[in-house]
């Protein structure tokens, strides 16, 4: 069996520790945790990780977030990977910070790369583990918040979110998804 796991987030040094960058965060320490490294990759940072007999090809979109859909069809289509085997790793405003979801599928909610997923995927049908960043921002001001960092009263608690999401992608490709939704969405 093997799976698809994309982290969402923008390249680059300005954008490493922000909100925007969940995604990447998410498969950076799971890739450290199993002692795995990514590659420079078409379309993406790559690398995978064998877990309980599975293979979890995990990528890290190069297109930057808005065009997040190239990268996830290119491997969808390169590693033959279904729809229901992909896990999409994203931002959530809609999601106050310290809630991690996951979920089997559902609209973009004015996200930019869910949008540019469904658009190239074909799709709004395929899971993903929504981390809520919270919507503590003046009216206007959403893009200015997503790509800042986190406060300094959420950074204690990232590593646990962080934790709570690998734990999730664990559970997708062993458990399944209606499984993993009824354990860790608490």
């Amino acid at each position: 069996m093997k799976y698809l796991i994309a982290g969402l987030g923008n390249i680059g040094p300005e954008y490493a520790d922000t909100r925007h960058n969940i995604g990447f965060m998410v498969l950076d320490q799971f890739a450290k945790e199993e002692g795995v490294k990514f590659t420079t990759e078409r379309h993406a940072y790559y690398t995978e990780v064998n877990f309980k007999g599975r293979t979890l090809h995990l990528i890290k979109p190069t297109t930057y977030m808005n065009l997040s859909g190239k990268a996830l069809n290119y491997w969808m289509q390169t590693l033959k990977i279904p729809v229901e085997n992909t896990l999409v790793i994203v931002d959530e405003l809609a999601l106050p910070f310290g809630r991690v979801q996951l979920k089997p599928k559902g609209g973009n909610a004015g996200h930019n790369g869910l949008k540019n997923i469904e658009s190239m995927i074909g799709t709004q049908a395929y899971p993903r583990i929504r981390f809520g960043i919270g919507d503590n921002f003046p009216r206007g001001r959403q893009v200015d918040y997503v790509l800042s960092g986190f406060d300094d009263d959420e950074s204690p608690q990232l590593p646990l979110l962080i934790d709570k999401s690998i734990e999730m992608i664990k559970a997708f490709s062993t458990i399944g998804i209606e499984l993993a939704m009824t354990r860790l969405n608490k």
